[in-house]
């Protein structure tokens, strides 16, 4: 039996954490919690893979493409969030168990920011807790994944 493989999605402007502002989003940078999240991976005996882009489309290739290469999906897919169709779209289409995570608590923020088009379609979201709400999704994902 091979490891879990799960496929962790971050989307636009997260290339920015730790300069990006740091009272909202912290100062742990993306390549920090990407390495946060290997360590993890390890002791949870599942194999990971990390991508962040900030065009829309990369990232619907990237959940089209987990098809048949991953068992779980980890997304942070930021602004996105609250606009995609396509994203939710992409998620719903190729049904592999995905858990959506924020850093910051969504529904402390903007109202457009309530408003989660992914959601819905989702095993779970996990927002809030700065780099530990990825943690957390990880954790999650990985048991539920686990027979």
């Amino acid at each position: 039996m091979s490891p879990i493989s799960i496929l962790v999605l971050h989307g636009p402007n997260l290339n920015l954490l730790g300069q990006r502002e740091p009272g909202i989003y912290g100062t742990v940078t993306l390549e920090n919690i990407n390495q946060q999240l290997h360590s993890l991976a390890g002791k949870l005996k599942c194999e990971i893979e990390c991508h962040q882009s900030n065009h829309e489309g990369n990232l619907v290739d990237a959940i089209q493409g987990a098809l048949g290469r991953h068992d779980g999906i980890l997304i942070n897919a930021a602004a996105y969030t609250h606009t995609s169709v396509a994203i939710r779209d992409a998620l719903t289409a190729v049904d592999i168990p995905a858990v959506e995570v924020h850093l910051s608590n969504i529904y402390r923020r903007e109202d457009f920011r309530h408003h989660s088009y992914i959601a819905p379609v989702v095993i779970g979201q996990v927002s809030g807790f700065g780099a530990q709400s990825y943690i957390l999704a990880l954790q999650a994902l990985v048991n539920h994944l686990q027979p």
